[in-house]
């Protein structure tokens, strides 16, 4: 009888046979190709008389007879296969971390669902409930009857093999997996989701999955991540990686991480780092802890009160900048003085002639960059703004204060003080 769903755990060890009914061996693995579109079976590990050899699976089928699963072979000699791409469900999937990118939590795989269809046999969902657990026991049965004395049932949750975000392969030393393939379904979700299921993982999944990231995705994740899993993080990573993703981070976030850095690998990170994204991060670690500096982005857009408001748009669309840029925009002097801010309500609704000195706003609420954080949340809250410029002694430009990192830098003292 040919089977069209089975699991792992039942075909486990199961015999593998010639045509004839003659032995080959006892199944130990099944393995998938990671650069298939779909998990597909194509090779099978099977302990022989003469060793393990890993055989080409098209050459077999998975029948069940007297209720047990053999592999049945259609040669007598089946050929072997190259290891290469593949993945191991036992050795490489079953007991492992897996992120359901639905669900966004970390489950340990149980057992594997497969079917077998006309285009062949796939992994079809990673069994991550109770029941995974006792058929594997071989105690699943059983219990049910008994449970359906009682009208309950044995908790059974399957998660999707295409909802499957990542694997954990960092425990295992197998080097024929892309991670890159393992680990691309991250990309849907939200930095912050990411971060928060990073944050779960122990530290070599952690480095697995965060290094198999790109540089700005691994930037907008670092970011996000607890001030312990930021330094975690760093830590393990070369110099050089390190360096390159916080150049592209916003300097205060980027100054924030080496602050709880010992200052010889700060320093390092820093001599590493690009010039002038180098300056711009020394120039916010000088600041005294609890002062505006130390929560000031250096990010913020400003024009000439003698631009015309085309010309304003046409540059916003040249910069394309992050939303919290342009809660306001602000007009400097030949000394980069602050002397005015625009609203983007404003320069959207005024005629694409009109000059920015015309529409500008004069009154403008700001801070010292050395004033106490404190000050934020009264002023954000009295004047009802997104975000504060923060200027020095003269008034000069230094940067801006937007109301998520006030909220952030208080939500982060109550935790310590906690």
């Amino acid at each position: 009888m040919n089977i069209s769903t089975f699991y792992l755990s039942r075909v486990e060890n199961a015999k593998v046979i010639t045509p004839e009914g003659d032995k080959i061996g006892r199944l130990k693995d099944l393995a998938i190709d990671m650069t298939l579109p779909k998990p597909m079976i194509v090779a099978i590990r099977v302990k022989t008389s003469q060793g393990t050899q890993l055989l080409d699976f098209s050459h077999f089928s998975i029948d069940k007879s007297k209720r047990q699963y053999v592999l049945v072979s259609a040669c007598n000699i089946p050929s072997e296969t190259p290891a290469e791409n593949l993945v191991f469900l036992k050795e490489n999937v079953l007991d492992r971390q897996i992120i359901d990118i639905n669900g966004k939590k970390i489950y340990r795989v149980n057992d594997i669902r497969l079917a077998t269809l006309t285009v062949g046999t796939i992994a079809v969902a990673v069994d991550v409930g109770l029941e995974g657990l006792l058929r594997r026991l071989s105690v699943a049965k059983p219990l049910s009857v008994v449970l359906s004395l009682f009208k309950a049932n044995i908790p059974a949750k399957f998660i999707l093999w295409d909802d499957i975000g990542a694997i954990d392969f960092s425990s295992t030393t197998y080097t024929g997996i892309k991670l890159t393939k393992a680990y691309e379904k991250l990309s849907r979700l939200n930095p912050s989701d990411l971060a928060d299921i990073i944050e779960d993982l122990d530290q070599n999944a952690q480095m697995a999955i965060f290094t198999s990231l790109d540089d700005e995705r691994a930037a907008d994740v670092l970011e996000e991540l607890e001030s312990e899993a930021q330094v975690c993080v760093i830590r393990n990573m070369s110099t050089e990686d390190a360096a390159d993703i916080l150049e592209i981070m916003p300097a205060d976030e980027a100054a924030d991480i080496l602050d709880e850095l010992e200052d010889d690998k700060a320093e390092e990170l820093l001599q590493e780092m690009e010039i002038n994204a180098s300056k711009e991060v020394r120039e916010l670690m000088e600041y005294d802890d609890g002062t505006v500096g130390t929560i000031m982005t250096t990010d913020y857009i400003s024009f000439s009160e003698y631009w015309t408001v085309d010309q304003t748009l046409k540059e916003l669309r040249r910069l394309k900048p992050e939303a919290s840029w342009i809660y306001s925009m602000f007009i400097l002097d030949e000394q980069f003085r602050l002397t005015a801010m625009i609203s983007l309500r404003d320069l959207v609704v005024s005629e694409p002639e009109a000059i920015l000195k015309d529409i500008m706003i004069t009154e403008v609420i700001s801070v010292c960059d050395d004033d106490r954080i404190n000050l934020m949340s009264e002023i954000i809250t009295k004047y009802n703004l997104l975000c504060v410029p923060v200027v020095d002694s003269e008034k000069h430009m230094m940067g801006v204060v937007v109301i998520e990192d006030v909220v952030h830098d208080l939500m982060k003292s109550r935790r310590r003080r906690s």
